[in-house]
């Protein structure tokens, strides 16, 4: 499996500590199936400065002491990049590192405050030809109000990831809700961990595919953390990826809603 949405990197940001935390947390995925794993750390103006070069020095030298171990684990770079209105001009001046150097680039709202350019910086990016991942938007807290425009998002382009723990109820019943709600109704193209610690966030991807399964069957799943992820990596285009899923249940209430609304 590919887990793109991990803070590995020791001593960087809110992830692993050190070295030592960061080579248990390895280990545990690898035994979880996890064969690569994107370092996404926060960039943050103010908060946690980090930028293109010094990621890609720590995965590098993360790298050689996993390999040094023995730790089957592939390492990739990323960011879990928040708002910023010079995002296109930092991916290409490389300040901003997209997943795996490709056209995926990995997106975090804010947690308590929907901003007031969203839509514009997103689409902005869509525009420059990059394909935002918009992280754990289950776990926002203004997602009940703004649930539909995620879904908007998710239908013009932009790519929704909803966190492994969240499907199964690491993160308490309301994050599980709205997380199922995302896969259930065929709007999540990845699952990723978003691990931090190897006991308060661990790096647990195979329980959420078992999770993801029981909602939107074990192909679809699959899709969520091997097909879809391997074709970010590989940076292929969108289109040639399998599409989303919509389960029958959803087609039948857009069907409804077109009818109701044609009537009205």
């Amino acid at each position: 499996m590919y887990d793109l949405h991990c803070h590995l990197l020791p001593a960087i940001d809110d992830g692993a500590t050190d070295l030592a935390m960061s080579l248990e947390m390895a280990r545990m995925a690898v035994a979880d199936g996890i064969t690569v794993t994107a370092c996404t750390p926060h960039i943050y103006p103010g908060l946690y400065e980090n930028t293109g070069p010094g990621i890609r020095a720590a995965i590098a030298a993360l790298q050689a002491e996993l390999d040094r171990e023995g730790i089957a684990l592939k390492l990739v770079e990323g960011a879990d990049v928040h708002l910023d209105q010079h995002l296109v001009a930092g991916i290409r001046d490389g300040r901003v590192p997209t997943l795996a150097g490709s056209r995926y680039l990995l997106f975090e709202p804010p947690h308590h405050v929907a901003p007031p350019r969203l839509e514009e910086t997103l689409f902005e990016l869509l525009a420059a030809g990059y394909v935002p991942v918009i992280t754990h938007p289950e776990r926002l807290t203004w997602v009940e109000q703004h649930y539909e425009t995620f879904v908007t998002l998710s239908q013009r382009g932009c790519w929704i990831q909803v966190t492994a723990g969240a499907l199964t109820g690491r993160y308490g019943r309301r994050a599980k809700h709205w997380g199922e709600k995302f896969v259930g109704e065929g709007h999540c193209h990845i699952l990723a961990t978003d691990a931090h610690h190897p006991e308060r966030r661990p790096p647990f991807l195979a329980e959420a595919r078992e999770a993801a399964a029981a909602l939107v069957g074990a192909e679809e799943a699959d899709h969520m953390v091997n097909t879809r992820p391997a074709g970010i990596v590989a940076n292929a285009a969108p289109a040639t990826l399998p599409p989303l899923k919509v389960p029958p249940r959803a087609h039948r209430r857009r069907g409804l809603l077109a009818r109701f609304l044609r009537n009205a």
